[in-house]
């Protein structure tokens, strides 16, 4: 052994070939000792340990608990029910290791004769299709231990890590309890986590019970879940399922007959999507979700002790809500009553009528018939029925385009570039519109182009002509289907024979609602319904923008009470208004003078009180031209909550500057709007609303806890002098409670909104279609009063009937002590030496609807 060391490391003097040999020893020799240390230097890293390795990580679901410590739900980042191998097909079995790991009985974690072919063919001869060298186990310990890394480095030192816990686990579990430790953790999308929910979400079977074919096609999904989605792209998940097939038979799990037999047959789906939405407050959990996520990350919430954020789905937390359970669920049971009775006369109105092809309406933000056309195709293009045609069409050849010039993720699903493209190849200069009109930026365009040079481009158009064909004539054909419904003791469903284009019209024209209740003096919120139905509509509503109408002039009136001193009393002319150009610091270019609603006016005075109940513009515009500014109204509203700062893309303020404020012409939303209509309820102070109470880890220690926070937007004194107008203008009789409020409707009925208020509780209400084209036709049913005032009216009565709820019905809106320095009495008022001791002179008739916004 001496001898051949000194030869290897000795000095030249050798043919050139002995040399070579010798260098050859040499790499190889400090090869093995690098690696040999390299692994062991790397088993001392932060690998897990043995005892991790027989217990791996539990991870424990987030609680969501309402104030009372009522259960409302759980985040969990899979639903999986992990079974033994005794609990497995043999065919599952037989599938997974024909085609991921053919030697697995053979190897202890490492297969080194793949690995072999790998380096050979994939590094050495540049080979992509060589395969790869992961074991089962290499892949288990990947699932279990490690997250993907970044940089390609930290790729490779996964790898090795990899290995090293593939032979541990290797020592530590049996074969068998390995290969159902990997089917349990590996994921199939479509919320099936672990083979169990696999078989039943896509089979309605058991693991035992899974047929050949059916356990090869879950089998292959492993490979990429998203890609080979059975759901979405079962043409392709069925030629996977064939080279797993394939893949047994030369194993020798299948016979060559058995497989001609299989391969081509359907994939037999009966899917069953899993839901784990149950229960009270379903929209409020899912936006909670999202505010959770940026809580975690806050400096205002304590970090894991290495320093990194709680996990909600594995960290077991604690959330401690605002929510009343009890509360919730009487705005629910509200909701119903209410929205359930408004669809039905929705659907009267619109009987015979269709409203993608109505022509009408005088809103410019409801667009025209080709755009709500296009509307409703991209609806279609949105469904699961749509997209197994795609792939069937489209899928081989986009895939194709993709790999040879322009990259995957290119075509997105719902088809905007070949829509694009096509529009570009009828009429050249359609991209340049799109560029100019800066929908698409001049890169993208030159994407679009080298498409349409590639040579498939013509066999992409000719698929895509294909495919709009088949979807006009399969969208057009009545199916049996499941649809939302509010006929009692259906569970809000129903079954029914209807064609999916139907079916996407039909749900669609269902009126939407947003909700809150918001408690004044905290800024808790108690209940939050965010739609009508969570599983049919998942879109919540209590934060999304839309025009406020009339719920915005309260915030007038109360700058120019504020900054004016003026009573209820006070009274301006109902005649119309007008500001011209070079009037106060409007800016204005060309004159500006709204109407009334129908261009009724009585000619006579009207004071605040009666212009607030009966919404007249003429009284708001006057009341913004004696302020000769908007700012002082922007500058309320932000201290109430409402961020007047901020601009649209197109550089507008989403709360306007223009007089046009005056009248309700801002997109806000339920949240803003109940925050700060609070401020009124809560003597003038603004507490932003809040959701979260606390959070406790799971060994109960509280790492974040919110604060109530009080800024006086509005001094006492006139703040009360709005209350005594919301009283007014509520026109509430039937409650016990002190009740305030305002409605709002917006142009054409598409908006219906009610502000209402109580001492305790402050509840914002809007209703309208998800589609700002579907509303009602006229103000029957169309305007606040009826479409949002009547779900508040209900849920106070339902709360002052509750037994064992904290609502104090008797309780009265705060009144400043001591003289408020503006009279509210009318009896009493003068203004300019005048005794006006009739509140109500020269009101005229009152309008049967006054609060549509007129610009």
């Amino acid at each position: 052994m001496r001898t051949i060391i000194e030869y290897l490391f000795s000095g030249a003097n050798h043919p050139t070939h002995l040399v070579i040999v010798k260098w050859m020893w040499r790499l190889t020799l400090y090869g093995l000792l690098f690696g040999f240390l390299f692994f062991v230097l790397l088993s001392f890293t932060n690998l897990p340990s043995l005892q991790q390795l027989e217990n791996p990580r539990s991870e424990l679901a987030t609680q969501i608990l309402a104030d009372n410590g009522e259960l409302l739900g759980v985040y969990a980042a899979e639903n999986r029910i992990p079974i033994t191998y005794d609990s497995l097909s043999p065919y599952l079995v037989h599938a997974l290791i024909a085609t991921e790991d053919k030697r697995y009985y053979e190897h202890a974690g490492i297969d080194f004769e793949a690995l072999g072919r790998v380096l050979f063919k994939t590094v050495l001869l540049q080979k992509r299709s060589s395969g790869g060298a992961s074991t089962i186990t290499q892949q288990l310990a990947k699932l279990l231990f490690t997250q993907k890394p970044g940089s390609g480095l930290a790729r490779v030192m996964q790898k090795f890590k990899e290995w090293i816990i593939a032979v541990r686990l290797e020592r530590k579990y049996t074969k068998e309890e390995i290969l159902s430790m990997y089917l349990n953790k590996a994921e199939f999308v479509n919320n099936a986590y672990g083979i169990k929910a696999a078989a039943d979400t896509y089979f309605s079977k058991t693991p035992k019970n899974l047929e050949l074919q059916e356990a090869a096609m879950l089998i292959g999904m492993l490979q990429n879940p998203s890609y080979f989605n059975p759901i979405r792209r079962p043409e392709l998940c069925k030629k996977r399922r064939e080279i797993v097939l394939n893949q047994m038979v030369k194993n020798g799990s299948l016979t060559e007959t058995r497989y001609n037999e299989l391969r081509t047959t359907d994939l037999g789906i009966k899917f069953r999507r899993k839901s784990h939405i149950d229960g009270i407050a379903t929209y409020f959990r899912e936006e909670l979700r999202q505010d959770l996520k940026v809580i975690l990350a806050s400096k205002e919430c304590q970090k894991r002790s290495d320093g990194t954020p709680y996990d909600l789905y594995r960290d077991g937390l604690k959330i401690y809500t605002t929510i009343d359970g009890e509360v919730q669920r009487l705005a629910e049971r509200a909701m119903i009553k209410h929205m359930s009775s408004l669809q039905k006369a929705f659907w009267n109105e619109w009987r015979g009528k269709d409203p993608w092809n109505y022509k009408g309406g005088s809103d410019a933000n409801i667009p025209q018939v080709p755009t709500r056309q296009a509307a409703l195709e991209n609806n279609i293009r949105a469904t699961d029925r749509y997209q197994v045609l795609r792939d069937l069409y489209l899928g081989e050849i986009t895939r194709r385009i993709e790999s040879d010039a322009i990259g995957e993720g290119f075509f997105h699903e719902d088809d905007r570039e070949i829509d694009r493209m096509e529009k570009e190849n009828q009429k050249a200069g359609y991209l340049n519109q799109l560029v100019e009109e800066q929908i698409i930026g001049v890169n993208l365009a030159a994407q679009y182009r080298k498409v349409m040079n590639h040579q498939d481009f013509p066999q992409l158009l000719t698929q895509w002509r294909r495919l709009q064909e088949v979807v006009k004539r399969d969208f057009r054909r009545p199916v049996r289907m499941k649809v939302f419904t509010y006929e009692p003791g259906r569970n809000f469903e129903k079954d029914t024979v209807m064609s999916p284009l139907d079916s996407i019209k039909y749900h669609r024209m269902f009126l939407q609602t947003g909700i809150l209740a918001v408690e004044p003096r905290s800024g808790y919120v108690k209940a939050w319904v965010g739609g009508i139905n969570s599983k049919y509509f998942q879109y919540d509503h209590t934060r999304i923008s839309r025009q406020v109408g009339s719920t915005f002039k309260p915030f007038v009136y109360a700058a120019a009470i504020a900054l004016n001193r003026l009573s209820p009393c006070y009274t301006v002319y109902d005649v119309q208004q007008t500001i011209e150009p070079g009037d106060g610091d409007f800016n204005l270019y060309s004159r500006w003078a709204p109407r009334n609603f129908n261009n009724e006016y009585s000619g006579r005075l009207i004071n605040l009180k009666e212009g607030l109940r009966k919404s007249k513009n003429s009284v708001s515009v006057q009341l913004v031209k004696e302020l000769k500014s908007t700012l002082p109204i922007r500058t309320l509203v932000h201290a109430m909550g409402i961020d007047s700062s901020t601009r649209y893309p197109n550089g507008q303020y989403r709360v306007p500057k223009s007089p046009a404020i005056c009248l309700g012409a801002a997109d806000l939303s339920v949240m803003e709007m109940t925050g700060a209509f609070s401020t009124f309820a809560n003597n003038g102070l603004y507490v932003r609303p809040t959701t979260v109470l606390r959070i406790e880890d799971k060994n109960g220690k509280v790492i974040y806890e919110s604060e109530i926070r009080e800024e006086q937007a509005i001094q006492a004194a006139p703040n009360y002098v709005m209350v005594e107008l919301l009283r007014y203008a509520a026109n509430i009789s039937g409650v016990k409670s002190d009740v305030g409020g305002k409605t709002g409707t917006t142009n054409d009925f598409v908006d219906g909104w009610f502000m209402g208020m109580t001492p305790n509780l402050v509840v914002g209400t809007w209703v309208g279609g998800e589609d700002r084209w579907v509303h009602f036709r006229s103000s029957t049913y169309g305007q606040g009063a009826r479409m949002a005032k009547p779900f508040f009216v209900e849920f106070i009565r339902q709360l002052e009937s509750a037994k064992d709820l904290r609502f104090d019905a008797s309780k009265r809106f705060y009144r400043p002590p001591g003289d408020l320095g503006i009279e509210l009495d009318c009896s009493k008022y003068t203004q300019g030496g005048l005794n006006l001791n009739d509140p109500g002179v020269g009101a005229g008739k009152e309008d049967q609807f006054g609060d549509e916004l007129n610009n």
